[in-house]
């Protein structure tokens, strides 16, 4: 016997149906769309003091900072310290406008400056003076040298991420750059980025800080839009942007990095893997690091960025790409390329986060180490023919992972010195939610199938 659907059970499951995509694209609109109302601009003066890089060349610098609704005469006055020789640099300007009206932002570009020299500077907006500040140039052609890595910084209103920082360069003051993968704020407002420079306050001004473009910076719209003021205040990314991709490339002694652009819709990611197959291509350096925001192996699910790692992965290690350093995902992780006897090789792949929050996460069995319930950052160190990478608690400033990767005639080796420091995984509370009770439960799992990683 034929069994069909009548017309009116068609038009009532098609009701059903567009029922529900009406109620699943109504709870899902602020997501997606959302962007809350920006309060006006308060503030006058310079003031969002930030040290930068400014093209491919380690030695250069930018300096940018904020003023007034109005622009204003402004200068840069550069001293260096031993000999007192003084220089007083017009700024470049431009009035930045968005939902909390209008704010001028300047930058002046340092290429003069020399190896092994401490500079003191201060900026101007009309009459307002800055404090000075100081940086340091590093010597030329050195054997060691180390930068931070975080991943999304993104903190809270007067949050506490500043501590941990300085804390941080305190007790590693050989670390010559901070790196940030993204997120450095909540989201493209006036009131979080002046929590993202609270976060970096005294550290922006005298280290060079290089940012990633990550979701939390884009206004949210059916295509994303990275607001200007992400590029007026790291303007490396005003000359090395392909196709409205804010993609960069900083060559720092016998290292080169690679900064993405991985919130980009997949269609602009064509435009992005032919720029990094270029350069990796054209790239003399010893030592290759891939910088973006979005893992390629995530821990948040097996199917998680495809899209960005069918656009990069392949490319990463055709030419041998050394490390992958990646933010988002508000966990610690990290997995290497593993052979089928065991033995890791290069790529290393790395998730970090110095965010308050923390995500669920899975625990796929690629990876080799995880973190949750805490905060961490990471020492990347180049001495010779060793490049180590050293993750802390931020929380503890303990130790909580370490790999060397060590580059000889042979080839490259991976010694993984972090196999026997303890794990931290944990929810960090009582779980009350039906998400947070299946954490724990998956959390619990974990700890019954690797009690050699807790002992």
């Amino acid at each position: 016997m034929k069994i069909g659907f009548n017309r009116n059970t068609w038009a009532l499951l098609t009701l059903l149906v567009l029922g529900a995509l009406c109620f699943w694209v109504a709870a899902s609109w602020n997501v997606w769309f959302y962007n809350p109302p920006e309060p006006p601009y308060a503030g006058t003066g310079p003031s969002r003091i930030l040290l930068t890089f400014n093209d491919d060349n380690e030695l250069h610098r930018s300096v940018t900072w904020v003023g007034s609704s109005e622009l204003e005469a402004a200068t840069l006055e550069l001293v260096e310290e031993q000999t007192k020789d003084t220089v007083r640099l017009d700024a470049e300007a431009e009035v930045f406008h968005s939902r909390a009206g209008q704010r001028a932002f300047y930058r002046v570009s340092l290429k003069e400056l020399e190896w092994d020299k401490k500079y003191l500077y201060r900026v101007t907006c009309g009459d307002s003076i800055s404090p000075f500040y100081a940086f340091q140039t590093p010597e030329d052609k050195r054997q060691k040298y180390a930068f931070m890595y975080v991943g999304d910084i993104q903190d809270t209103l007067q949050g506490t991420v500043n501590q941990t920082l300085k804390e941080a360069f305190k007790r590693s003051p050989e670390m010559e750059f901070m790196l940030c993968t993204g997120d450095l704020a909540e989201r493209p407002m006036d009131q979080y980025w002046d929590e993202a420079f609270h976060s970096m306050d005294s550290i922006a001004q005298a280290v060079p800080v290089l940012n990633v473009a990550g979701n939390h910076d884009y206004l949210k719209n059916i295509i994303y839009e990275l607001e200007h003021r992400f590029a007026l205040t790291f303007p490396y990314f005003l000359n090395s942007k392909k196709e409205d991709n804010h993609v960069y490339t900083l060559t720092y002694q016998d290292m080169q990095l690679f900064i993405l652009d991985s919130t980009r819709e997949f269609f602009y990611l064509p435009a992005q893997r032919a720029w990094l197959q270029e350069k990796l291509h054209e790239s003399l350096a010893k030592w290759k690091i891939v910088v973006l925001h979005h893992p390629l192996y995530s821990v948040k699910g097996k199917y998680q960025n495809l899209m960005q790692r069918m656009a990069f992965d392949d490319i990463i290690r055709q030419y041998d790409v050394d490390v992958v350093l990646q933010g988002h995902e508000h966990a610690y992780a990290r997995t290497t390329n593993t052979l089928k006897d065991g033995t890791q090789t290069t790529p290393i792949y790395l998730i970090s986060h110095c965010s308050p929050k923390n995500y669920h996460i899975e625990f796929d069995e690629r990876f080799q180490k995880f973190g949750s319930g805490s905060q961490y950052y990471q020492k990347i160190s180049v001495d010779g023919n060793e490049l180590t990478i050293e993750a802390f608690d931020a929380q503890t400033h303990e130790l909580y992972d370490k790999l060397t990767l060590v580059k000889n005639l042979q080839g490259s080796k991976i010694l993984d010195q972090g196999k026997n420091i303890k794990e931290r995984v944990e929810l960090g509370f009582e779980p009350v939610s039906k998400k947070e009770k299946k954490f724990s439960k998956r959390i619990e799992a974990y700890h019954q199938k690797h009690p050699e990683r807790f002992n």
